[in-house]
């Protein structure tokens, strides 16, 4: 993609540039600079402020933090409690059953942590070894050279109308040019997806699977916290077609965290994963906790899933990928920090022995322990797609035997997952008369405080959205406007007849869209940098 000639743009020159400032970026640059402070790191954030777009769980195994930061538990972030007790539920309608603790989920000596928060402490330790990190720039794309190696990334221009036209403060993104490019955008990260495809990086792997997972902070009167105190169910409001699970971590200073996430590869076309959240959160042994709170944040974001399988070549000319970016998250811990961390440190240690050289880090990646912890658990996910019963025993069997199965269970696209309307049976929904806020996902939204400016070219781009009025209304009843937590998408019948309305400005970027959307036609991009939700300790 080029642009004419008259517009010119300011270029800055790195050896680094990390395209991220998660824990896999941030923990990748610091790294770098530990190893060899001579060498240049930028690292560029869409969000106005570090932690600002993060939302996690988030309990996280301190192992690998330990090596990056060997002290850091003399100076904590500022959220970060020690998990005290463990409990796993199996909800029904009324109440639930006490389980045993799947031993991936013990968290003994784990933290509780906001990943927001965490972000957030990580960015200045980074800053003092001298990466240089900027937020609200918002990589709109790859550059390449005449041979097509990756050669660093143009930052969005600002400024620019929902028309096209440039409006008065109107300023061209800056080219930030490196000798290696490290993409961690997290899940389903935009640039990666195209690079991804340039590159064919997912010619031998399953297609990566996602879930949403949406969260919120509640204050509550602090009887009624137990600091450290950890809990996840299954099972209601979810039938036994669809995987869906909560968490619920009991902070300090009166604070709950607590979420619902919602396997992306559901089959009903009418399941609506922000109501399941809100039903689980009605449930009677959820209710009395938050009766009288209120909530301080909220949001939402998709969790990559797919695991060993699913994980695409992560070296290419001139980049690489880390993190959620390259789909580590280890789905029956519920943990993709430190597997984050892990591989941002990894990262930084070869390209440091490589003098900048992304070869070899793809080998390096699949031979170290990052990638042996998935692939002892790479069955036990994709076992639920045929039920809950089928996913507990299968589950149960991979975790007697340490995934040592001589079978690889596939993965599937979430797009090709949904069924069509009149095809699937109708799940008994059995659905309680809610109460607790917020309303509806527009008061959700603002929970989020996300902004962006009306007048901006809208970051959604929908291929042909003649399908959404006539096949996807017909065969799937426009699932969009049930599976968006932030009410993006709406179907309006006016004067100008049935079309699709997209409300951009509420966007959360959970990506969940990218993802879902049957016909793939739906692409994320990125709107003007600093846009998007502002968390709040998520």
């Amino acid at each position: 993609m080029t642009d004419a000639p008259e517009i010119e743009r300011d270029v800055m020159e790195y050896d680094v540039v990390t395209v991220g400032a998660g824990p896999a970026g941030l923990a990748f640059a610091i790294r770098l600079k530990q190893l060899n402070p001579e060498i240049s790191v930028c690292v560029i954030e869409k969000a106005s402020t570090i932690g600002a777009h993060i939302l996690s769980g988030a309990v996280i195994e301190p192992g690998p933090l330990d090596a990056l930061l060997p002290g850091w538990r003399d100076n904590p972030p500022p959220i970060c409690v020690p998990v005290a007790k463990d409990e796993f539920w199996m909800l029904n309608k009324t109440g639930g059953r006490k389980l045993p603790v799947p031993p991936q989920m013990h968290n003994h000596g784990n933290f509780i942590v906001s990943l927001g928060a965490l972000c957030a402490w990580l960015a200045p330790q980074a800053e003092a070894l001298g990466v240089e990190i900027y937020p609200g720039f918002a990589a709109a794309e790859t550059l390449h050279d005449e041979s097509g190696r990756v050669v660093g990334v143009r930052i969005g221009d600002m400024g620019v109308a929902k028309d096209g036209s440039h409006k008065p403060g109107y300023t061209a993104g800056i080219d930030i040019r490196a000798k290696v490019t490290v993409l961690a955008e997290g899940a389903r990260g935009h640039l990666t997806k195209r690079l991804i495809g340039k590159f064919k990086l997912d010619a031998d792997c399953d297609p990566q699977g996602y879930s949403i997972g949406i969260k919120e902070l509640w204050q509550v009167p602090e009887d009624r916290v137990s600091p450290g105190k950890v809990v996840h169910t299954l099972g209601w409001p979810a039938d036994n077609k669809t995987y869906g699970g909560s968490f619920l971590y009991h902070l300090d200073k009166g604070r709950i965290a607590l979420g619902y996430i919602s396997g992306l590869d559901y089959r009903d076309p009418e399941y609506k994963p922000w109501e399941a959240f809100q039903q689980w959160k009605n449930h009677p042994m959820v209710k009395p906790l938050l009766e009288g709170g209120s909530i301080v944040s909220a949001g939402a974001r998709a969790i990559v899933t797919g695991g060993w399988q699913s994980l695409p070549k992560v070296e290419m000319p001139g980049a690489l990928l880390i993190g959620d970016t390259a789909g580590l998250l280890n789905v029956p811990k519920i943990k993709g920090t430190h597997q984050a961390i892990r591989s941002g440190m990894l990262a930084a240690e070869h390209l440091a022995a490589t003098q900048l050289a992304p070869d070899g880090f793809d080998a390096k990646l699949r031979a170290s322990d990052a990638m042996a912890e998935l692939k002892k658990v790479r069955n036990i996910k994709p076992g639920f797609k045929r039920g809950l019963w089928f996913g507990l025993l299968n589950a149960a069997w991979e975790t007697v035997t340490m995934g040592l199965s001589p079978w690889t269970l596939k993965n599937k696209a979430d797009w090709c997952s949904l069924d069509k309307l009149g095809e699937h049976e109708q799940p008994k929904r059995d659905y309680v008369e809610r109460s607790l806020a917020p309303r509806d996902r527009l008061a959700g939204v603002y929970f989020a405080a996300t902004e962006h400016d009306e007048d901006q070219p809208v970051h959604l781009h929908v291929a042909d959205t003649s399908i959404c009025v006539t096949r996807c209304a017909e065969e799937y009843g426009n699932p969009c406007t049930r599976f968006c937590p932030a009410g993006v998408y709406e179907i309006v019948d006016d004067a100008a007849g049935k079309r699709l309305q997209i409300n951009a400005a509420n966007c959360v970027h959970c990506k969940t869209c990218d993802i879902k959307d049957p016909y793939e036609i739906i692409t994320w991009v990125t709107p003007e940098g600093g846009s998007g939700p502002n968390y709040q300790n998520l």
